[in-house]
C-alpha cells in the first residue's frame, strides 16, 4: 500500500525520483498513466495488470469505454527506474498533468499520484468547496 506525501522536482531531462519508500514498493518498474483530476498515476506491474485485467472484461461495444481505453492505454509508459530510483515523464504525460518543475508525490492506496504543485493546490481548494457534499457522500457508506 502506498502511503505518503512527498514534494520533489522534475530535472532538466524530464526525469522525477520516486521517493525510496514507495521505490522500494515498486520493484525496479512500474506504469506510468494518466490519472483522474490532472494528475498522472504511477501503478507495480501487478496492480497495472489486475486493472488490464478488469478492463479487459468489460463490454467494448460501448463507444465511451473504447476511448476511455485507448486514453489510459495510449498513454501508458512502461518505466525502468534508474539507478538512484528516478523514471523518465513524456512529454504528453507532462503537458496533462501541468508538470513544469515542482511536483507533489503522494501515496494512494494501490498506486503513486504525482501533481504538479499548481494543479495540486488548484484542486485542493476545489475540494474545500465540496467538503460537506462529500461528508454526506462518506455518511451513506458508513464511513
Amino acid at each position: 500500500m502506498f502511503l505518503g506525501t512527498y514534494q520533489n522536482k522534475i530535472d532538466d531531462k524530464n526525469r522525477m525520483a520516486i521517493p525510496s519508500r514507495f521505490r522500494d514498493q515498486l520493484g525496479g518498474k512500474c506504469m506510468l498513466t494518466k490519472g483522474f483530476d490532472e494528475c498522472l498515476y504511477i501503478y507495480t506491474m501487478e496492480d497495472f495488470e489486475q486493472m488490464a485485467a478488469k478492463i479487459a472484461a468489460l463490454p467494448q461495444s460501448d463507444a465511451d469505454f473504447r476511448e476511455f481505453i485507448r486514453d489510459f492505454f495510449g498513454n501508458s509508459e512502461l518505466c525502468d527506474l534508474d539507478a538512484q530510483g528516478r523514471i523518465r515523464i513524456p512529454q504528453n504525460l507532462r503537458e496533462y498533468a501541468r508538470i513544469t518543475k515542482d511536483l507533489i508525490t503522494t501515496g494512494a492506496m494501490d498506486k503513486v499520484e504525482i501533481w504538479s504543485a499548481e494543479a495540486k493546490a488548484d484542486f485542493d481548494m476545489a475540494k474545500k468547496m465540496k467538503d460537506t457534499k462529500f461528508t454526506d457522500k462518506l455518511k451513506e457508506y458508513g464511513i
